[in-house]
């Protein structure tokens, strides 16, 4: 999940680490909203999460939520927050159909990731294989996909959020499901993702990571969960990949 926030300052790039990630990858997994483009850009998650909370109150449930997680703006934060005291219940399946119905509204408005859409064609066109480990719905990162013509270039190859919600990220469960799908070890894949909890689902998953930083506060975050080389545009992959820097086949 990201938050719309306003770029403030480049952020400095390894490129000898970046090179590295890029030419060892015969695999490369995507978070989504991030990575891939901006979910909420126009149907904010802000409001969504609202929504939630709203719907929860006018059924009298308003007090299975803290004050904090009432008024977080992370539609995620409110769903964990319900799971975590009424597990596996149909309170929390209905809640999340909500939340994937307000995430496919969301698509219509969505705005790519600048680069993205290039690079996962070229990637895909040197042999190297896609993938997406989401925790937003399967059915909201397939509908994107479609809409931008990139669905063909990852198949089947599409993961994302379960009824089972303790298998979230930074619970590896969607990048191991990605791994054993295609085939790919750990060593020979790549994971893009734009959050702490994506970086430690990489580490649990023993796959490379690279974290993708819209702004010199998330950067600061990624780093400090551990991400040793963060990017804040794709378009240095891109020139990689165009110098010939890929391990596809």
């Amino acid at each position: 999940m990201t938050s719309d926030t306003t770029r403030t300052e480049p952020v400095a790039v390894d490129t000898e680490n970046l090179g590295r990630l890029v030419r060892g990858a015969r695999f490369v997994l995507w978070d989504f909203d991030g990575p891939i483009c901006r979910l909420f850009a126009g149907h904010t998650a802000e409001r969504v999460a609202a929504g939630l909370v709203a719907w929860l109150g006018g059924r009298g449930l308003g007090d299975l939520l803290t004050e904090a997680e009432r008024e977080s703006p992370d539609p995620h934060a409110v769903l964990r927050a319900v799971d975590r005291r009424h597990p596996d219940g149909d309170l929390v399946a209905e809640l999340e159909e909500r939340l994937t119905r307000e995430e496919l509204r969301a698509t219509a408005s969505a705005l790519p990731t600048a680069y993205a859409d290039p690079l996962i064609r070229t990637w895909t066109a040197v042999g190297v294989r896609p993938a997406v480990a989401t925790n937003n719905s399967p059915r909201v990162a397939r509908t994107y996909l479609a809409g931008r013509g990139l669905l063909p270039c990852f198949g089947p190859h599409v993961y994302g959020r379960t009824r089972e919600l303790r298998l979230l990220k930074p619970d590896p469960h969607t990048l191991v499901r990605a791994l054993g799908a295609m085939g790919a070890a750990p060593s020979a894949s790549l994971f893009i993702g734009d959050s702490p909890a994506d970086c430690e689902a990489a580490r649990l998953a023993r796959v490379p990571f690279l974290g993708y930083a819209r702004d010199g506060r998330k950067a600061e975050s990624l780093r400090d969960a551990g991400a040793d080389t963060v990017v804040d545009s794709l378009e240095p992959l891109l020139a990689l990949l165009r110098a010939g820097g890929a391990s596809g086949g």
